[in-house]
Order: C-alpha cells, then sequence, then structure tokens
C-alpha cells in the first residue's frame, strides 16, 4: 500500500515559528511569549530524561505529522521526550509566570531547569503551570516527557488508532496546540464565565481571582462603552433600556468585555444570544433567540493531511468555517475533538453554530453494539451495562467525567457553541442520562444530545437519529427535537488528491464528480427538505474533508478540491429553514 504525503497550501509556506497569533481570545491579556518553533525530541523506552536527543520537531505539531519534521509514530510502550530553552525580560517578568499548554497528548509531566513544575492527563484540554518558582534570570530550560497509550487504555482517545484503516485514522502525540507563557501579578484574575440573558438583557460575569477586591466590568461596543457595574465574585450589567443587538449566524454581532482589578486587567467578548428547545405547533424545535431555528450543519472532524489535528495555520482553520458558510451552512459539529481556543473564536465571529462532541475513549469496541446491531435496526441497550459499552472499570468512567467537566469549563465561553453531545453512537458511554443532567447542572444554557446515534437512553434535548443505508423515518416523542444527526457521507475519490489510492471508505460510491453531485441533491430533496415541515430540526452530513481512506468529504483531505459543485449546495441550503 502506498500512503501519500498530502500537504495543503498553508503546510507548504510554513515558516519556523508557526501559529503566533494569540492563542486564547475569550481571555486576553497583553503579557504574551510565543514558545512555538523547533525543540529537541527524542523517542525512548525508559522514563529517565535523556541527555541526548534524536533531533529536531517543529512544536505545536505532532511527531507522526509530516509538518513536524519527525513523521513517526510513537508507540504505547515508548516515551516522547521535548526540550527548548528560552530567556524572558525584566519587563516582562511580573510577579508569576505561567507557562501554557493548548492541548498535549495524553499523559505529561513538566520540568522546568529540573524541576518538575506539572502533570497533566488528558489529550484534548489546556493546562498551565505557575513555573515562578524553578525560573533563572538568563537561560531557562523546559523538559516535557509524554506518554500516550492511544486506543490501548481508556483515556479519551477520538479516532485515533493503533491500526489505522477506514474510519480510525493514524495517531498522534504529545503537543498538538501552541505553547506560551505569560506574566501576571500577585494578586490576578484566573478565570471568568460569561452568561449571557436575552429575556432579562443583561449579563452575568463571575470572576475566578485569588484576591478579595472588587473589580470593575466593562461592555464596549466597538471601542465605545456601553455600560459597566463594579462587584467581586459576580457582576451583572443591565443594557441601558434593555436595548441589545442579538447574535445570530447571519449577524454574528460581538461586544467587548474588559474586567479591571486593582492589579490586573484581561480583555474577552461575548455575544447576545440564547439556545433552546421547546414545542412549536405540532413538533418540538430547537430555537436560537426564542425562534424556531433550523441547524444545517457538517460533521467536522478538524483533521490536516500534513498537521492531522493540528491546522497548518490560522488561515486554514479559518478556511474550513468561512468555506462551509459560503455553501450556506450555519453548524458544524465538531466530532470526537476539541479545537483549538481560535477556533471557536473564528466560529463566534465569523457566524457559524457549534456542536461540541466529547472525545471518545473507553476500552476496546464491542462492534456488535457500536456498528452491527444498530445499523439493521436493534437499538437502545441500556448502558447501564458497563461492560458492554467499553466502560466497565470504575476509573475509566472517572476519567471521563473528569476529561468531560474539564472541556465544559474550558468551552463555556465560546459563543457558537450551541449543542455539548457527551457520546457519539455508544463509543464508551454509560449513564447517559446522568451526564446529560450533570452537563445541564454546569451549563444549563445549551442543549444536549445524550446520546448521539445509537442506544437511546430518552435524555437530553434531542431524538438523535444516524441514518446511511436507507431512507430517514422521524421518530417523534413528547419532549425532544427529532435530529437527523449523521447522514450521507457520499464519496467521491480524486485519485491525484488522495491520501491512500489503493483504499476507499466510504458509505456510498461514486465513479464520477457528476454522479456524486446529484447524489447528494437528490438525498438532501428526500431525507431532509421533504421532512423539515414534518418535525425535523437539524441535519448533520457527513463531512467537511476526507480524512485518510475516508473521501466522502465535500473538499479533499488536503483542501485543494471542492468536490461539490459549489452553486448546487448553496440552491439546496437556501431551502433548508423554518
Amino acid at each position: 500500500m502506498s500512503l501519500k504525503n498530502l500537504t495543503t497550501i498553508w503546510g507548504e509556506k510554513l515558516t519556523d515559528k508557526p501559529l503566533q497569533e494569540y492563542p486564547r481570545p475569550q481571555f486576553v491579556r497583553k503579557s504574551y511569549v510565543n514558545l512555538n518553533g523547533y525543540w529537541d525530541y527524542a523517542i525512548t523506552k525508559s522514563e529517565v530524561i535523556p541527555t541526548v536527543y534524536d533531533g529536531k520537531i517543529l512544536v505545536p505539531f505532532s511527531p507522526e505529522t509530516v509538518l513536524s519534521g519527525v513523521n513517526r509514530v510513537l508507540k504505547p510502550s515508548e516515551y516522547l521526550y521535548y526540550r527548548t530553552r528560552f530567556t524572558l525580560t525584566k519587563s516582562f517578568v511580573k510577579d508569576i509566570v505561567i507557562l501554557n499548554f493548548g492541548a498535549v497528548d495524553c499523559i505529561c509531566d513538566v520540568y522546568v531547569n529540573g524541576i518538575s513544575v506539572c502533570h497533566h492527563e488528558g489529550g484534548y484540554n489546556a493546562f498551565s503551570a505557575d513555573i515562578t518558582a524553578a525560573l533563572r534570570e538568563q537561560d531557562n530550560e523546559l523538559i516535557l516527557r509524554v506518554r500516550d497509550f492511544t486506543d490501548t487504555k481508556y483515556y479519551a482517545n477520538g479516532k485515533q488508532s493503533t491500526n489505522r484503516k477506514g474510519m480510525w485514522y493514524t495517531p498522534q502525540s504529545g503537543i498538538w496546540q501552541t505553547v506560551w507563557l505569560e506574566s501576571v501579578p500577585a494578586q490576578y484574575i484566573q478565570a471568568i464565565r460569561i452568561t449571557p440573558d436575552i429575556d432579562k438583557a443583561q449579563v452575568k460575569v463571575e470572576i475566578i481571582s485569588n484576591f478579595d477586591e472588587p473589580v470593575t466590568v466593562i461592555i464596549t461596543d466597538n471601542g465605545g462603552e456601553v455600560c459597566k457595574a463594579d462587584g467581586k465574585s459576580i457582576v451583572t450589567l443591565n443594557f441601558p433600556d434593555g436595548k441589545f443587538k442579538l447574535w445570530s449566524p447571519e449577524e454574528p454581532f460581538l461586544y467587548g468585555l474588559k474586567i479591571i482589578s486593582r492589579r490586573d486587567y484581561v480583555e474577552s467578548y461575548f455575544g447576545m444570544r440564547k439556545f433552546s428547545c421547546q414545542k412549536v405547533g405540532k413538533y418540538n424545535r430547537l430555537m436560537l433567540n426564542n425562534k424556531p431555528y433550523f441547524h444545517n450543519g457538517l460533521l467536522d472532524q478538524g483533521y490536516w493531511s500534513d498537521g492531522l489535528y493540528t491546522a497548518p495555520t490560522d488561515e486554514a482553520m479559518i478556511f474550513d468555517i468561512q468555506k462551509m458558510k459560503d455553501l450556506g451552512f450555519n453548524m458544524l459539529r465538531k466530532h470526537i475533538k476539541v479545537e483549538p481556543m481560535r477556533w471557536y473564536y473564528h466560529c463566534d465571529r465569523l457566524g457559524m453554530l457549534v456542536w461540541q462532541d466529547m472525545p471518545s475513549g473507553g476500552t476496546r469496541q464491542h462492534k456488535s453494539v457500536t456498528l452491527v446491531l444498530p445499523n439493521i435496526g436493534i437499538n437502545g441497550f441500556k448502558d447501564s451495562q458497563y461492560g458492554m459499552f467499553s466502560r466497565k472499570s470504575e476509573i475509566s468512567r472517572e476519567t471521563y467525567i473528569a476529561e468531560y467537566t474539564e472541556m465544559l469549563d474550558q468551552l463555556y465561553n465560546c459563543v457558537s457553541i450551541a449543542m455539548w453531545v457527551p457520546f457519539n453512537e455508544a463509543w464508551g458511554q454509560f449513564d447517559a442520562n446522568r451526564i446529560a443532567q450533570l452537563t445541564k447542572d454546569i451549563d444549563n444554557t445549551r442543549t444536549v444530545d445524550h446520546a448521539s446515534g445509537w442506544h437511546d437512553q430518552g435524555g437530553g434535548d434531542i431524538n438523535s437519529m444516524h441514518v446511511y443505508f436507507k431512507r430517514v423515518r422521524l421518530k417523534h416523542d413528547k419532549n425532544r427535537a427529532v435530529c437527523l444527526t449523521e447522514f450521507g457521507g457520499y464519496s467521491y475519490k480524486d485519485m491525484q488528491h488522495s491520501f491512500n489510492p489503493d483504499h476507499t471508505y466510504s458509505y456510498k460510491k461514486f465513479d464520477t464528480v457528476e454522479d456524486f453531485n446529484n447524489g447528494i441533491r437528490e438525498l438532501y430533496e428526500r431525507d431532509v427538505i421533504s421532512l423539515i415541515d414534518k418535525g425535523l430540526s437539524a441535519a448533520v452530513y457527513t463531512q467537511v474533508s476526507d480524512v485518510e481512506d475516508e473521501v466522502n468529504g465535500l473538499y479533499t483531505y488536503d483542501r485543494k478540491v471542492l468536490k461539490v459543485d459549489a452553486d448546487m449546495m448553496r440552491s439546496i441550503n437556501s431551502k433548508i429553514k423554518l
């Protein structure tokens, strides 16, 4: 089998200092030093930090990627080491220096000048370390030791597989998002939690800090002050005369936010929007800003032919979002992956709804439960049968909850996220009704798809259907909206832009691009457009782009060819609305 190293136009122009943009737009400080670039790396069998390294790796690209310069898979039995050096100016250092990681897959120990500063588990969420006590005035050494079990243990691993093929992809490990430093005063704002309320014409801002002093919060509109208020742990701001601008995909207006303490200052933003589900006429509907709104979206796995999980540039991230919006879609289901915070910022400002999946984990799946039986209509097993659903061990379930709630907290302020999806097709699913309630306890401002696809437990806000090989038949229930949360998967293979010329994975193959487009048009007319008046509230087509063997994307894996006819797709999407 001959696999191709497909490159994107952005990867072909990559510099030795990639992804320099500020990585956390939802919580901005002026203090910022980006550590992306060439680091030393080593792959060994030993947990002892090496003295000799194998070569250079371009951070933040995983060693398995073309762009990293390594292009080697880390095995579950191996350790991955990173080493770099940095020097901080006196003007940068305040009282505390914080080292930030966007994401490191999966288990990570961090050392600064030989001193352990952090241990983190979980490959998808951001984490930080106070490294002040370990710093030297001049040259500082930063070392990471990483272990990644991929799919051989119960940690969240998404679509990564030690045996990649079909719908399971090349594993990746180590640093895959930006690494950076910031410096803060001894008493500083640690986090904020922004909750807009369009019914009350107000915004609540919760302040998490290490001090007990008032802060001032200011709302701005294109730089001009709208209103401000003072408070301590919770500050509520009311819009003057109850007037404000709503956020929607059609008009994605964002307000600026300033949070000022006696010693610290951060900036953020928010949108005035409301997500809910309620009965309208005969059917339950998804609602946006108290009006029925059809979520017309795509499955978006966020894989890149040269960077895997890591988009080569900020422009590449923007490309996927903007091109799908240009085709007339208003939603992306971020499938089995957590993106860098800048991706959500671009969805916020461009106006793209997001359904956010939790990356799947657990032990090896029972394919009869997750694949075979559901596709012949045998569904609805109780997910309290932990062994059947690959969550037999208690530590596996506890680890899931820890990683899931961490993700909910991290993404809470992202304006565009409309739906949380804790489980997909029973991959490591357990107690889905309890997890749905846990989700609402943490965040009651969004809807929940508690069990996307198979083995519905009757909870959450939607009846979630995956239909690939047959005609869609809607199944309504009393309290939930019915949504087609995966369908399509039609493929046309462009051999010039194919990762694996020898193998094709899809749900329905077409030999010509003309037949491919005709198939998509007929599918939408039959299974989406004709069903909207019968109660269908959302549709998620598979998918944005090809991924490795899986060639059912609208774009090729390298994003160089749009396979679907743009005018036809826009025409179809113009008919999909409530």
